[in-house]
């Protein structure tokens, strides 16, 4: 772990240094072939279930987040190079270097097998994401990044006070996950309950949770739509794993119950803030950012059913991942043609960009979950843990915001694609091979709605063990 941290951290410092953009590229290569070498010395070359240097674990939750991480992160940088054409090259490498520092933060906490080694690397992700938010050197994203930096440094601090009261609540001398686990059952309640609560407080503004979820929205609005796809997936991700991580070393323990219910009501209030903002927007990217929220709602809702629900949750926040992923590389697409995202001005997108058009319609369908979606299988298996467990008004709620939520996609991304565009706007010239990479991904989240390899179903069933 050691020498992939070295290695990655290098080859990101050379792109600072770079004098030429075809530089770059290369070292994008090289990047991401070392990302690929690691995952696969992990799978199969016996790194997978192995400790490093005792701070990090090789374990199920983090080896299936991080092999995602690489094919989103990957699609992101180098769907950047058409997106930064017109960028000097100083902006250009600076991106380029903290996508790649970026990418290696969070794999950091996806292998960390210790609490503070986790609230490490995930404070390294927010100076990295505030670089990307500030590309642009404008007014507008110079605020987005100070409040992006505010927020997660509030929200981090909280966190790592609920780490703090966790370790004194078990007496524990370690912070390892399995050292805690272990001691948790003997801990005190009512400091337990403290701790839970404060770790979700302030690592929701990771995951894209209520109550710090409006961060992440302004964080995909002024950064690069590119950069958004690994924010809105890999970042978030990374807050699931750190939130899942506590949730799991709490399961043998009385307040257990409780913080299931937690789970449930900041997933109720997390869904409706969703649904209810995805009418209100006039932005296509917040559009795309408050539609994050609402299914990481669904997965904390998961998480607060137990049982299948958990096994639900994760494969869900597994087929996000390559949804929005490939929404937000649509997304940039979109800004190269009408170089904007207001809902209420561009349109007509199924006669410029067919195939654009078409992984838009397509993303609409999969994520409102309709078949052959992954995420009908997921939302399923939550709906029918909700009624096993006798939870009629859950069952409403989830109901009527999923309608909600059903209606206001389906009529923004109809009305991209075909309503007549305002204000005499002239369409640029459109790659379309942008758009048929960006539907790639798309089409890996409908296979796994119809089959799901065994190797994924293993890892799964390992990380919804409690």
């Amino acid at each position: 772990m050691i020498a992939y941290l070295i290695a990655s951290i290098l080859i990101a410092a050379a792109a600072f240094a770079v004098r030429r953009e075809r530089h770059l590229f290369h070292l994008g290569v090289l990047f991401y072939a070392a990302q690929a070498a690691f995952a696969g010395a992990i799978l199969f070359g016996g790194l997978y279930g192995q400790e490093s240097t005792g701070w990090f674990r090789f374990d199920a939750p983090g080896t299936l987040f991080y092999v995602l991480l690489c094919i989103v992160s990957a699609f992101a940088y180098f769907h950047s190079e058409a997106y930064l054409r017109d960028n000097d090259l100083s902006q250009t490498r600076a991106y380029s270097a903290l996508v790649m520092l970026l990418t290696t933060a969070i794999t950091g906490a996806y292998f960390a097998s210790n609490l503070a080694v986790t609230w490490i690397f995930l404070e390294a992700t927010t100076l990295c994401s505030a670089g990307i938010i500030y590309h642009r050197r404008t007014a507008q994203t110079l605020e987005a990044a100070w409040k992006y930096v505010f927020v997660c440094s509030t929200g981090i601090a909280m966190a790592y006070l609920g780490i703090l009261l966790l370790a004194s609540a078990t007496d524990c001398e370690s912070l390892d996950y399995a050292a805690v686990a272990a001691a948790a059952p003997h801990g005190n309640a009512l400091y337990l309950k403290i701790a839970f609560l404060l770790i979700l407080s302030g690592y929701s503004c990771k995951m894209e949770l209520f109550p710090l979820h409006t961060v992440g929205i302004d964080a995909n609005f002024a950064a690069p739509s590119p950069a958004s796809a690994l924010i809105s997936t890999g970042l978030v991700n990374a807050g699931f794993l750190a939130i899942f991580r506590v949730y799991r070393l709490l399961a043998a323990t009385e307040i257990f119950p409780w913080v299931r219910s937690v789970l449930l009501i900041v997933g109720v209030l997390s869904l409706a803030i969703g649904a209810l903002f995805l009418r209100r927007t006039n932005n296509y990217k917040r559009f795309l950012s408050y539609s994050t929220v609402e299914n990481m709602g669904i997965a904390a809702i998961g998480l607060g059913i137990g049982g299948a629900g958990v096994w639900a949750a994760v494969f869900h926040v597994v087929c996000h991942t390559f949804v929005k992923s490939s929404l937000f590389l649509q997304m940039a697409v979109v800004r190269q043609v009408y170089n904007g995202y207001r809902i209420n001005r561009i349109g007509d997108y199924i006669h410029i960009n067919r195939v654009g058009a078409v992984g838009l319609l397509t993303g609409m369908v999969v994520l409102v979950a309709f078949p052959p979606s992954p995420l009908f299988i997921s939302e399923l298996m939550i709906l029918r843990e909700t009624i096993t467990g006798s939870h009629w008004w859950l069952v409403a709620v989830l109901l009527l915001l999923l309608c909600i939520v059903i209606y206001s996609f389906c009529s923004r991304m109809i009305r991209l694609c075909y309503q007549p565009n305002q204000d005499e706007l002239h369409p640029s010239k459109v790659d379309r091979a942008l758009s048929w990479s960006a539907l790639s991904l798309l089409v890996a989240a409908m296979v796994l709605g119809l089959w799901q390899p065994d190797l994924l179903r293993e890892l799964i069933d390992q990380i919804a063990t409690l």
